[in-house]
């Protein structure tokens, strides 16, 4: 009846990690499945460069409808509409919104590319994930807060339900239907009173999906030859990836996220003091896809494995975060399991891995 933080952890992790795969392995990555969308570049007016026909001063107006009848021609001439599940998510609404949020960002602060987004990333997480986490951990702890009284309930609800059973003559699978259901009434009352009904922490996984997912597509679609964008990216990079639009030859973006995810898993399995046989295959599943997600890195272009290395980066540093007692305090979170988190974990960590 209780979600644990661990176990939310890993539906977090276990639906991201998957979804990497899915996307970072889509036919597309051989970059031939990519068509110019008409809503994407016209609804930004990002593009840097004057269409065709556009000569000096142009208004807006004038300028945009030169975009679009660009666009047009572009689209009639690659085959017209999109085809497959992987180019109608990569054509979407939310994909096309990613795509002008970043190249906002990128020309407002005049940042380099690489550093454009790398703090995009830290910006969405903090302002939008963060507070979701938070959030879902005030939950889990009124949840945990409750187990004492639901533990009660339980004990007085099989007592009264032993007693109805022997006067109605109910059987043995009766009386457990009979406790279950009044069990699960009860519990759902306290939720509702207590207003922590564990689904409400899952409102993380619902909105950072679709953000990780967007963010990931759009700077594909920045990538790709036919972005007017491309020569910026391909020039936009730093030290050992220095083009943004080919994928990272020397292999170290790739094996610091695959670092990264492993030790954001080992440091979540460090909770379980008995854990379960289910939550041990879990934990291998995860600790697998975390392995697999490298070569999948390093068949990318380097800005996806940029934000995916810098967004689970900021996602460590935010789990440290939360562990903090005076953050928790903030929270008004009803219990804390330690007042040195930081110090317990290290020594939990050296005494498992290194003696």
């Amino acid at each position: 009846m209780c979600e644990d933080p661990f176990s939310s952890f890993q539906e977090i992790v276990v639906s991201m990690l998957s979804l990497r795969v899915a996307v970072a392995s889509a036919p597309s990555l051989k970059l031939r499945l990519f068509q110019p969308s008409l809503r994407g570049i016209c609804s930004a007016a990002v593009i840097r460069k004057s269409p065709p026909g556009c000569v000096g001063s142009v208004p807006p107006a004038a300028w945009l409808s030169a975009v679009c009848s660009h666009t047009l021609s572009l689209r009639r001439e690659s085959g017209g509409r999109a085809t497959g599940w992987y180019d109608s998510v990569a054509d979407s609404a939310p994909v096309h919104l990613a795509e002008q949020f970043l190249v906002s960002l990128q020309q407002a602060s005049s940042l380099p590319w690489w550093a454009s987004i790398m703090v995009g990333t830290l910006a969405i997480r903090t302002v939008i994930t963060l507070p979701l986490a938070a959030y879902q951990m005030i939950i889990i702890g009124k949840v945990e807060a409750l187990q004492a009284e639901i533990s009660e309930l339980a004990k007085r609800l099989r007592y009264e339900v032993s007693v109805r059973a022997r006067e109605r003559g109910w059987t043995e699978k009766q009386s457990r239907f009979q406790f279950q259901k009044n069990l699960r009434r009860l519990v759902s009352e306290l939720y509702i009173r207590d207003n922590c009904h564990p689904f409400k922490a899952s409102v993380l996984v619902w909105v950072q999906l679709p953000l990780w997912v967007s963010l990931s597509l759009a700077l594909r679609n920045l990538s790709m030859e036919q972005s007017d964008l491309q020569a910026e990216l391909a020039a936009g990079g730093a030290l050992w990836f220095a083009d943004l639009t080919s994928p990272d030859s020397t292999w170290i973006l790739p094996v610091c996220l695959g670092l990264t995810n492993l030790l954001i898993v080992e440091i979540f399995a460090l909770q379980r003091v008995n854990p379960s046989r289910v939550q041990k295959f879990v934990t291998n599943f995860i600790r697998g896809i975390s392995v697999l997600m490298i070569p999948i890195a390093a068949t990318v272009p380097s800005s996806m494995a940029l934000y995916w290395f810098t967004s689970s980066v900021v996602g460590f540093s935010h789990n440290l975060l939360l562990r903090s007692p005076a953050f928790q305090k903030c929270l008004r979170l009803p219990s804390r399991r330690s007042d040195t988190p930081y110090r317990d974990l290290l020594t939990t960590f050296v005494a498992k891995y290194f003696k």
